[in-house]
């Protein structure tokens, strides 16, 4: 990741603000200085070589996919409130939501350059736009699947899910999280003119991948260090059942957990009672259990690929998810 990264920046500021005015760049490029892992144009990277392509063939379609990511990300941040993502003050916080509404425009605008420098601009273009289709769709699922708030807004109070179950968590991150970690090894496979079995390989290593690294952040959400970038237990403050944790505690203290989660106001008090409840269940294990599956579905997917550095550079990436501080 750290060898490609350099030059996956340099064409990601490329593709975002070449034609974006001087006074307001910084204004643009904000989300992407605030930091991230460069995941998904790693995975487009790496899905490409691994099928014997070069870094040239994909690096853009890679920044379309890095660029679509933090779309999402200021888009999620100014639904849930969010004062601070990856430690800082995010886009509507520091600039205001008027102006983080704008700024995501530039984003949604990048996209299509991108898929136009591109060598098959309608395929790739169709991708990004499938998986754009899939994050809004995943979103609205997550935003229903709160138990309280939004009183406002008349579609989600008569909408919003009582009973969540662990299929539709997973159809939900299938969405929001997972289609673009799918994407990103589609969109690599194809550029190196992969086959379509392999191309079919690289789509469920992605898809596999994506919903263990969005199990595994949820397990950070409380559990994680001061690194994870926000604090302990935002879940519960958001009220949310597409928390796999939540979900899983639920079945052992259920009454309990509504209770706090339906709340009109949740204090800090509550959150920690919360997150007491939470550890007393075997959420944690049942929830890491999940996500070894979904890994070892993943490595099982890249066994069709030939055999080389790059195949490796996917598992290892794939062992690293259990890395992180949980």
């Amino acid at each position: 990741m750290e060898k490609h990264t350099k030059e996956l920046e340099r064409v990601i500021q490329e593709v975002l603000l070449h034609t974006v005015a001087k006074d307001i760049q910084a204004l643009v490029g904000y989300q992407l200085q605030t930091g991230g892992k460069r995941l998904r144009p790693t995975l487009a990277v790496l899905s490409c070589l691994a099928c014997g392509g070069r870094k040239q063939d994909v690096l853009y379609e890679a920044a379309a996919l890095e660029i679509l990511h933090n779309y999402s990300l200021i888009i999620d941040d100014i639904i849930d409130h969010s004062p601070k993502r990856r430690g800082v003050p995010t886009v509507w916080k520091k600039f205001g939501k008027s102006i983080a509404e704008c700024v995501s425009v530039d984003y949604a605008a990048a996209l299509l350059d991108a898929a136009s420098t591109s060598k098959n601009p309608t395929l790739v273009a169709q991708l990004l736009a499938r998986a754009l289709r899939e994050v809004v769709h995943g979103e609205i699922l997550d935003i229903l699947f709160e138990q309280k708030g939004r009183e406002d807004e008349p579609y989600i109070v008569t909408h919003r899910f009582q009973r969540v179950q662990v299929k539709d968590y997973l159809d939900m991150i299938g969405k929001k999280s997972a289609v673009l970690f799918q994407v990103s090894c589609e969109l690599g496979g194809m550029a190196a003119g992969a086959t379509k079995k392999e191309v079919s390989s690289l789509s469920k290593y992605g898809r596999h991948l994506g919903i263990a690294f969005q199990i595994v952040d949820d397990i950070l959400d409380f559990y994680g260090g001061k690194e994870f970038g926000k604090p302990k237990g935002q879940d519960i403050v958001e009220r949310k059942l597409g928390n796999i944790l939540i979900l899983f505690a639920l079945e052992e203290k259920r009454q309990e957990l509504l209770r706090i989660l339906r709340k009109k106001a949740i204090a800090r008090k509550d959150v920690a009672a919360a997150i007491q409840l939470i550890q007393k269940t075997k959420a944690k294990e049942k929830a890491m259990k999940l996500a070894e599956q979904h890994t070892t579905q993943a490595k099982q997917s890249l066994a069709t690929l030939r055999p080389s550095k790059y195949r490796d550079s996917l598992e290892q990436l794939t062992d690293s998810m259990f890395q992180r501080d949980i």
